[in-house]
């Protein structure tokens, strides 16, 4: 079996629910992963009028931005049937296909608002009706942009993130981790990056912010050096799992992975 990340170790922040699958890639590879979950999905139940203000086939597009959108909507909302679907990238187009609801538009590469708003599909809306399936919070850009196009836009906000509680033997792992010259820490989002920061603070785990970083885009790439990280940051095109790992094969090839900094 070809193990092109044999001895290094990666620090796993996803919620517990998602990181199974991210983790048996990393092990296939060689790699060693560390589960420190930074955050956690809670539902959002939506009343009756909030049901029926978010009814898919009440508009023209749906769009679900994520793959924790896609079960917190059907576990409350009706499959779409006559609405286009898009999705912001593969993983929540799987998530779609698996709920058997057909993805008409997603972008190729980088999963994330601006690719979405880039598509042609979604460049000329003015007068359609569009939902986001969303999580609490986060970023407007899509709904703006679009409303700007002149679409009339209903959010649909089914599930919260909260910061996870980790025990001691979680942050045991991720000072060890962290104390490792070969470890690698791997965040998928911004949110993600902020929980992970709050929960091992410079304090509780000073070599934190100096150990290579593995992210999805720019955009968070960006984020990571906004809030003091010095180590080397290996970017993603997305925060598909076999997307990530992949990132991090290349990076491990080209000699692109130090010890913290």
């Amino acid at each position: 079996m070809r193990t092109p990340l044999a001895g290094l170790t990666v620090v796993v922040t996803r919620p517990d629910r998602q990181a199974g699958p991210l983790m048996r890639l990393l092990r296939e590879a060689g790699a060693t992963p560390v589960a420190f979950p930074t955050l956690v999905i809670d539902p959002i139940e939506l009343d009756a009028a909030a049901r029926e203000r978010c009814t898919p086939d009440a508009h023209d597009w749906v769009i679900f931005t994520s793959a924790n959108a896609v079960d917190c909507a059907f576990a409350q909302l009706p499959r779409p049937r006559r609405a286009r679907v898009a999705a912001i990238g593969r993983a929540t187009s799987r998530a779609l296909q698996d709920a058997g609801v057909e993805v008409l538009s997603m972008p190729a590469t980088v999963s994330d608002s601006e690719s979405l708003l880039a598509l042609r599909e979604l460049a000329n809306v003015r007068g359609l009706r569009i939902l986001i399936l969303k999580g609490l919070g986060g970023r407007d850009k899509l709904r703006d942009t679009l409303a700007a196009r002149g679409a009339e836009v209903t959010l649909g906000e089914v599930y919260r993130r909260k910061v996870a509680e980790p025990g001691a033997a979680a942050l045991e792992g991720l000072r060890r981790a962290c104390s490792a010259d070969r470890t690698v820490v791997l965040v998928t989002s911004v949110e993600v990056l902020d929980a992970l920061i709050e929960l091992a603070p410079d304090a509780s785990c000073p070599r934190l912010k100096g150990m290579p970083l593995l992210l999805p885009g720019e955009r968070v790439a960006g984020a990571a050096r906004e809030r003091g990280w010095r180590g080397p940051v290996i970017v993603s095109p997305s925060a598909e799992d076999a997307t990530m790992v992949d990132a991090l094969v290349r990076a491990h090839g080209a000699g692109g992975i130090t010890g913290p900094a």
